[in-house]
């Protein structure tokens, strides 16, 4: 019985790595077809799904808006960094950050928290003439506190992400923490660094930082769709190389990709454009 089992296992398998890379090219495919024509138009594709993509609330290169608003450029941005920075000084470290690291942590959510819900109300307000006045605002909202609380954000999902990353994949693990202090000053230095030369507004920065925004957006999206492949096939700590992963990221990519199309058709058909929610401005 058990040889059946193992049998009929190793058959659904061998189908289901010829169907997944298949999936996955179908996927991009359509992907390709559907979105916007040229480099940018594919990234604000990815961005329109998971974005209002208001442009008053977005950085520009000259008149030409980022895939994403200052806030979700900089959570997204940040995230990816935050995932390749892990990668390379973390391995596979696998043990949730300290404590006192989770409190700042903690704290980048809440900043950002905040003053996503101020931004929030500013906007509810500008657009329901007049009927919202009596609701306060703690402040003006601006795109260098959407920024800087977006990338803060970015660090913390990715901090935690990495760690659980690690914990589901790897047979061998290595019990330390993934974040310490030392290389979270570190990431939170560098973050700094490039959100003031966003800041500049040059095109030689901006370029970069939406293909990174973007494909950062991608990436934490394969990446939580992969963990998810990997525990419904039973497959939790059973890889040793990097190679052995090529089917669960495959998947994960097909699942993300699938979930940007259906977003960005549903969204279209309700607001037939690529550019913000009608009537959201300021």
């Amino acid at each position: 019985m058990q040889t059946q089992i193992k049998t009929i296992s190793s058959k659904f398998e061998a189908i289901i790595s010829w169907l997944v890379p298949i999936a996955a090219l179908a996927a991009v495919a359509a992907w390709f077809i559907i979105a916007p024509e040229g480099a940018l138009g594919k990234l604000d594709a990815i961005g329109y799904a998971v974005c209002h993509r208001i442009d008053e609330r977005s950085f520009h290169i000259d008149d030409r808006q980022l895939p994403l608003c200052a806030r979700c450029t900089g959570e997204f941005y940040a995230a990816g960094i935050t995932l390749a920075f892990q990668a390379i000084v973390s391995g596979r470290r696998s043990k949730l950050p300290s404590r006192g690291l989770i409190a700042v942590l903690i704290a980048f959510f809440l900043a950002f928290g905040i003053d996503g819900t101020n931004s929030y109300v500013y906007l509810l307000k500008q657009t329901s003439a007049g009927a919202l006045d009596h609701i306060p605002n703690l402040y003006t909202p601006n795109n260098v506190l959407r920024l800087f609380t977006g990338s803060g954000m970015g660090i913390a999902l990715a901090a935690v992400l990495f760690p659980v990353v690690n914990q589901t994949i790897w047979r061998e693990l290595d019990n330390r923490p993934a974040l310490e202090w030392k290389s979270l000053g570190i990431l939170v230095a560098i973050i700094a660094v490039v959100n003031l030369l966003i800041l500049t507004d040059s095109p030689i920065v901006l370029y970069p930082i939406a293909y990174i925004s973007a494909l950062g957006t991608l990436s934490l999206l394969v990446t939580v769709f992969m963990i998810l492949w990997i525990i419904i096939m039973k497959q939790d700590n059973a890889f040793d190389h990097p190679r052995q992963l090529w089917l669960a990221f495959a998947s994960g990519l097909t699942l993300a990709l699938l979930l940007v199309l259906g977003i960005d058709l549903l969204r279209l058909q309700f607001t037939g454009t690529w550019s913000g929610f009608p009537g959201l401005t300021g």
